[in-house]
């Protein structure tokens, strides 16, 4: 008899708020976890499989075939985690034949489930006043958990479903059963045979890949999801897959989640090893602007202090008196952290009792200001010594194999004293926030030496695991991270928002486009509040003086402009420079920037959408989306006043019929919303200027 389940969700999600709830349905031989975006269906037969991924909302079978639920490589023998096996072609699924499906003796078989509320992955403790909507930690949803074992080996496949996202979570529990100890040596924690996204005959130049969007916790030296998702989850051909149309089968339809190397790790009887997690988003959509906002849904649930968005100033001085005068000028305009930039003098390396008491005094001192106060640290691109720099497999020395050429091994003596130099600083002092430039980005060590890693096959696991307790034990402590690397998912705020440092060194006109065009693709792919931009306050890799913005009073309209690129945008810079104003008018222009953006913060860091992006040729601007709400921002980059008529997509506010706008310092008129969710509004912008649009239901 088929399982009965509740029916998917109708209106859009994006939209209306789903009331619906995460689910596990469990009747006779079927599990199935539900929240009415996604299902998940497990059958159980001689053992248990999963026989679908179905995103909802579109109808859409994302699974064509059955795989195990995970492998598992043990003293060099690889090992099935449950599955089928007999299913005749690899193109779809009938359910017909699921009955007749059979085990893989050699596999390790199901034995049963549970199921939970959703735990916490770390302690993250919020910073008054920088998280500006509500959330949920840990966010809301289910967990099953599927046992699977046999005489000398369990393996606990878990899975997360979140309410009201098309998203699940999957990792893995490794458990020696035996009486000896055993290496595990890789892991495969997921292998989908996916649909493919596209039948070509011939091999294309490009394929287009399933719209699933896989992010995963295991990730070095990248600044956008999709590559540090490329480090794991691969997307590979599937040759057993013989009847797709592809001649040569070089699909890629087969999904591979696994760590890069490693973890080579024993185990001994009756300890466990938990593998890394890896969130798989099932778009309902190709359009850009649902995958921006489904992308926003994802990073709001399960990084929530990524949404954490304080004003920066990068201090260059970190003598005391530099750093107490930062402090008050920040407190006096409206900034809310001040960090000790890269090249200040800052020494977090530094353990002297007397440094670190000088460091107290002034974190504390800006804590009296409310400010939070840190500074910057580099871990990889530099060389320590051969003792302690990542070694070459290849040659058995340092050099010629790291990502940056050379970099010290986390595992070394000297990568073990750094970090707990690291932990003893932000206990000492009471520091609040963390730059940390160059964080692990992924090199393994072939050493045999280091205190770290036994060597080559573990040493890029644990490397990576000490970076993450430590940036999870930040999280603890509410000390706010920088991070340029996608380490989100581990507790960092920001990373890059895609730039170029050089760029910082062009003419100041040149920057003001070059800076709204990042913000437009940066934003593509993360949250506003997850990037960071940079304004060079003094010179910066050059440029000169038709680069740099000091002396400030006198480029007092350029100045104004970058503020108003980035705070209607939702984004922070790096202020980076000696002080934030040098005469009254500047104090009182960024002043009063900082006090509008505040007094719309709410919705200035909500999801932003592209009304058009700058190409210096016309108008730009982009949107702000909220509930029955949005905020636009429309610049002109000419040297002529311009009269245009401006598109304004307010589908995703939910708002219809008419809605009322506000523009500038106009009085609110109301406008007609078309029946694809645009309001149209005629607005004047003055020759290089931009006007807001305040847009109310």
């Amino acid at each position: 008899m088929p399982i009965d389940l509740p029916m998917p969700v109708t209106a859009d999600w994006l939209v209306s708020k789903v009331t619906r709830r995460a689910e596990v349905i469990a009747q006779g031989s079927e599990i199935v976890l539900d929240n009415g975006l996604i299902r998940l269906s497990f059958h159980r037969g001689e053992n248990l499989a999963r026989v679908g991924v179905d995103q909802l909302t579109r109808r859409a079978s994302l699974q064509r075939a059955i795989r195990p639920e995970a492998e598992v490589t043990i003293d060099g023998k690889s090992i099935s985690v449950g599955g089928l096996k007999g299913q005749p072609i690899g193109n779809y699924l009938d359910q017909n034949w699921i009955a007749g499906l059979k085990d893989d003796p050699a596999s390790l078989k199901f034995v049963g489930y549970s199921q939970s509320p959703l735990t916490e992955r770390f302690l993250w403790k919020p910073v008054k006043g920088w998280l500006h909507s509500k959330t949920n930690w840990p966010p809301k949803g289910v967990q099953l958990n599927l046992e699977f074992e046999n005489a000398t080996t369990n393996v606990t496949v878990h899975y997360e479903l979140y309410d009201a996202l098309p998203v699940y979570s999957k990792w893995l529990t490794v458990t020696n059963r035996g009486p000896v100890p055993v290496r595990l040596n890789s892991f495969k924690s997921e292998i989908l045979a996916a649909t493919e996204a596209e039948s070509p005959v011939e091999v294309p130049g490009g394929w287009k890949l399933p719209n699933i969007q896989v992010e995963t916790e295991f990730t070095t030296c990248a600044m956008t999801g999709a590559d540090a998702a490329r480090q794991t989850a691969l997307w590979k051909e599937d040759p057993s897959y013989g009847t797709q149309v592809n001649y040569q089968l070089k699909t890629p339809c087969l999904l591979e989640v696994a760590p890069p190397l490693g973890p080579n790790r024993t185990l001994k009887p009756k300890e466990s090893f938990e593998t890394f997690r890896t969130w798989f988003i099932a778009h309902d959509s190709e359009d850009a602007d649902r995958k921006t906002l489904t992308a926003n849904r994802f990073y709001r649930a399960v990084t929530p202090w990524a949404f954490e968005n304080p004003l920066i100033f990068h201090v260059r001085s970190a003598d005391p008196k530099s750093v107490r005068e930062a402090i008050d000028e920040a407190a006096r305009v409206g900034f809310e952290l001040v960090v000790m930039t890269f090249g200040s003098g800052f020494e977090i390396e530094n353990d002297d009792p007397k440094y670190l008491a000088e460091m107290k005094e002034l974190v504390d001192y800006g804590k009296s200001k409310g400010i939070a106060l840190g500074g910057y640290s580099l871990l990889a691109s530099r060389s320590i010594d051969a003792k302690n720099d990542v070694v070459n497999p290849k040659t058995g020395k340092p050099g010629g194999f790291a990502t940056f050429e050379n970099s010290p091994c986390v595992g070394s003596e000297w990568g073990e004293k750094y970090f707990k130099k690291l932990y003893a600083f932000f206990k000492a002092t009471g520091s609040g926030v963390f730059e940390h430039d160059g964080s692990y980005p992924g090199d393994a060590c072939a050493s045999t030496g280091h205190p770290g890693h036994e060597g080559y096959e573990d040493s890029r696991y644990r490397q990576w695991e000490v970076v993450r307790d430590f940036y999870r034990w930040c999280r603890s402590q509410g000390i706010y991270l920088n991070v340029p690397d996608w380490y989100f998912l581990n507790g960092s705020s920001k990373t890059g928002m895609g730039y170029r440092e050089t760029n910082w060194s062009l003419p100041r006109a040149q920057q003001e486009i070059i800076e709204r065009q990042n913000i437009a693709d940066g934003t593509r792919y993360k949250a506003p509040s997850m990037g960071w931009m940079f304004v060079p306050l003094s010179e910066y890799h050059g440029g000169g003086a038709a680069a740099t913005i000091e002396p400030l009073k006198d480029h007092l309209d350029h100045y104004q402009a970058r503020l108003r690129n980035l705070l209607s945008a939702g984004v922070q810079a790096c202020y980076r420079g000696p002080r934030l104003y040098d005469a009254p008018e500047t104090e009182a222009m960024v002043k009063g920037e900082v006090d509008w953006y505040k007094k719309h913060r709410d919705l200035l860091e909500s999801p932003l959408l592209m009304i058009r992006r700058a190409d210096g040729r016309d108008y730009d601007g982009w949107i702000h989306v909220g509930n029955k709400e949005a905020i636009a921002t429309v610049f002109n980059p000419l040297k002529v006043e311009i009269e245009r008529e401006i598109p304004l997509p307010l589908y995703y506010t939910g708002i219809t019929g008419s809605a009322k706008l506000t523009v500038g310092q106009q009085s609110p008129k109301s406008v007609k919303v078309d029946s694809r969710g645009i309001a149209t509004v005629k607005v004047k912008i003055p020759a290089g200027k931009s006007i807001d649009v305040m847009i109310r239901s």
